[in-house]
């Protein structure tokens, strides 16, 4: 069993390569789009049939309005660095919903909900370029496979130590150490790098869109007043704080404005 584990382990991870075109860098995914794309894609379809979506509205409007923006912006910047046809399974769709909680989000292959309770803290047609630049970069990122494939080593791990360790009590003692440290040493900073990682990537393409990337430091700003100081410490979240990410979007926004210089844009709204 131990051998199976290992050879397992072994496998993913000479699987696991491929390069985010942002980055430059390799990444954790163990999932192909052809997998996980029509899982998504189902998903998205059960919640929007289960849920009041708006339609018709100058809000609803406008969310698809800066969606098919900010997409168009990504498929320029990949075309231009060498990635032609890196969309071509991507299915873009936006659609705003009914919901007083504030938060947008984004699945695999590009299915994007707005809650309308996030739309007080956007603002404007920018605040939402802000967020939409935010969820089409996890998109891009693959971030959802490779959150899936961190689960699946964590869990990996897990098997390894009970086959491992005989000894019940022991195993025991395993289980709540690794449930714990797994969890705060490495799923949670994995999560906010991919927070971190999407917030840099949707500044440049929301600036490359015509989107003024300074407003973000503005919207995160909202969002700090808003949250009252009730967020949980920065290591035992998923996201990094708010000061974090308004001092980052700050020092970014002159290098996504020269990115977007590249492409021919010189003046933001």
């Amino acid at each position: 069993m131990k051998k199976i584990v290992l050879i397992a382990v072994a496998f993913l991870m000479v699987s696991a390569c491929k390069t985010n075109p942002f980055t430059g860098k390799s990444t954790l995914n163990f999932y192909s789009n052809s997998q996980m794309f029509p899982m998504a894609f189902a998903q998205y379809d059960q919640f929007l049939e289960s849920n009041k979506v708006v339609k018709g509205t100058s809000e609803a409007e406008m969310i698809q309005r800066v969606g098919q923006r900010i997409a168009s912006a990504a498929e320029r910047w990949l075309d231009a660095n060498g990635y032609p046809g890196y969309l071509k399974d991507y299915k873009w769709e936006y659609n705003l919903v009914q919901d007083e909680t504030v938060n947008a989000w984004c699945m695999p292959g590009g299915k994007i909900v707005f809650y309308t309770g996030i739309l007080p803290i956007t603002q404007n047609e920018t605040g939402v370029a802000v967020v939409m630049g935010h969820e089409v970069a996890h998109a891009l990122a693959d971030h959802g496979a490779q959150r899936m494939s961190a689960g699946t080593l964590q869990q990996i791990g897990a098997v390894a130590g009970n086959v491992a360790i005989q000894d019940p009590e022991k195993r025991n003692i395993f289980n709540q150490a690794y449930g714990i440290g797994s969890q705060v040493g490495v799923m949670l900073p994995f999560s906010r790098s991919h927070e971190t990682e999407a917030d840099r990537i949707g500044l440049q393409i929301m600036a490359i869109a015509g989107y003024d990337p300074s407003e973000a430091a503005e919207l995160w700003k909202r969002m700090k007043a808003k949250s009252g100081g009730q967020a949980p410490p920065e290591f035992l979240s998923t996201h990094p704080s708010n000061d974090t990410r308004i001092n980052n979007l700050t020092a970014w926004a002159p290098a996504a404005k020269q990115e977007a210089r590249k492409f021919g844009v010189t003046s933001f709204k």
